[in-house]
């Protein structure tokens, strides 16, 4: 099947394909390298912010049982003590991406992985009564019910051109 249909003697992508912008969002989000309209907006906020923007530069090894894998996450800050900070945007969080979620948090003990919700009311199935927020909840991972990263996270974190602290310890 091709992706492609002529229209008014352009090619363009087929509606259904995983790249098809269904609003003028996902266009511009697309455009820019990312794949959805929340991450172009999270993206925004963190130039404004001044903070450097660091989109899926990290990549995570975690075991899904039986084989090795990888994670992406979608924005990785360096805190002000050394560490890293992974945000990650849902929009739709569907049952493979909380499973991958579940094997990540799993193999990486004490990874600070935080999210940033589109619509954190939102069952995870028809049937279901637990929401993202109550699965997230239920994870142990820090989240927000808002479409930005709460200035409170942000101020854990370098801007553009800081160093981080080198912290003291009574061993040297």
């Amino acid at each position: 099947m091709d992706l492609y249909v002529k229209k008014k003697n352009k090619e363009v992508m087929r509606k259904n394909h995983y790249h098809s912008a269904g609003n003028s969002k996902r266009a511009a989000a697309y455009k820019y390298g990312y794949k959805s309209g929340l991450e172009l907006t999270v993206s925004e906020q963190i130039k404004t912010a001044e903070y450097p923007l660091n989109y899926e530069t990290e990549t995570l090894n975690y075991k899904v049982p039986e084989r090795q894998a990888k994670y992406t996450p979608d924005f990785v800050f360096t805190k002000k003590t050394g560490e890293l900070m992974y945000i990650e945007t849902k929009g739709r969080w569907t049952s493979a991406d909380r499973l991958k979620m579940k094997h990540v948090l799993a193999s990486n003990p004490g990874i600070d992985i935080r999210m940033v919700f589109q619509t954190p009311n939102q069952k995870i199935s028809k049937n279901s009564k637990t929401t993202y927020e109550m699965y997230a909840n239920k994870l142990g991972i820090l989240h927000v019910a808002k479409k930005e990263i709460p200035a409170e996270w942000l101020s854990e974190c370098l801007k553009t051109g800081e160093e981080p602290v080198t912290i003291k310890t009574f061993f040297k």
